[in-house]
């Protein structure tokens, strides 16, 4: 589905991805992990178009420079960690945005067909409740799961997630990976995820690219990518020691709780 070779950006003299290649295939979840600075999001970026880079990125073998931007977004979408509302709009408003690569006149009305997939998306993120809600009034969670809702009636083939739950709740990662993990049981579909926390990479990815300064350190299937080895060299520290170390700290609580200690 999505082919990248060689991908490299630079600002000036410094280079932020370097020579990076991967493939993601149509029912894979790829997440891309690694330290700060290590050119995760910018990765991200260039998939999208927003970041200048040299090398290729071909969707369904076409190179995406030469797709018109609504024809990329028809089969691209993109969840970023933060929106910046300065707008009243209606979550239903927000929403209907999803649509505007389908229909030129989107801000007009739309026929049944576009107002069921608007109603679906809207269904499958939870957020019917606040349908006629101001954008202004939701909490963090709330809106990351409005912008979900926008790319499922985006109906995009790839869906490219910029830490989208970085900042939020736990409630709140559970209700934006979830809805996504149902998505990507439709055929013909595919994501690929920036993320910090090692525990979402392992409980949703299919695979993995672990990066480190710019540069692969490891990448395939998830759990062979996370081993020990790899992400003690990447981070610099016993990973897996302290996982294993806050796990057994909510063990132990919850044996003390239940009467076991």
């Amino acid at each position: 589905m999505l082919t990248v070779e060689n991908l490299t950006v630079r600002y000036g003299d410094l280079t932020i991805v370097d020579r990076v290649s991967f493939t993601v295939e149509a029912g894979e979840w790829l997440m891309i992990v690694g330290p700060n600075g290590a050119g995760k999001t910018t990765v991200i970026h260039a998939i999208a178009q927003s970041a200048p880079y040299t090398g290729s990125v071909r969707f369904a073998e076409r190179d995406i420079r030469h797709c018109r931007p609504r024809e990329l977004a028809r089969n691209i979408g993109v969840l970023a960690q933060n929106h910046y509302m300065g707008y009243a709009f209606t979550v239903e408003e927000v929403v209907r945005l999803g649509r505007y690569a389908y229909t030129p006149r989107f801000l007009w009305g739309s026929a049944d067909t576009e107002s069921d997939k608007i109603q679906l998306a809207l269904k499958k993120t939870g957020m019917e409740p606040f349908l006629k809600h101001s954008v202004l009034t939701l909490s963090g969670g709330e809106l990351q799961r409005t912008f979900l809702a926008q790319l499922f009636a985006q109906d995009p083939r790839l869906l490219l997630l910029d830490e989208p739950t970085n900042h939020l709740d736990l409630i709140y990662q559970k209700q934006t990976f979830e809805p996504i993990r149902e998505w990507l049981k439709e055929t013909g579909r595919a994501v690929i995820s920036v993320v910090h926390d090692l525990s979402l990479a392992r409980a949703y990815g299919t695979h993995a690219l672990l990066m480190d300064r710019g540069q692969i350190t490891a990448m395939g299937k998830t759990a062979e990518v996370m081993s020990p080895k790899n992400l003690n060299k990447v981070y610099d520290m016993d990973v897996y020691g302290w996982m294993r170390d806050i796990y057994s700290r909510w063990e132990s609580e919850q044996d003390h709780q239940t009467g076991k200690i």
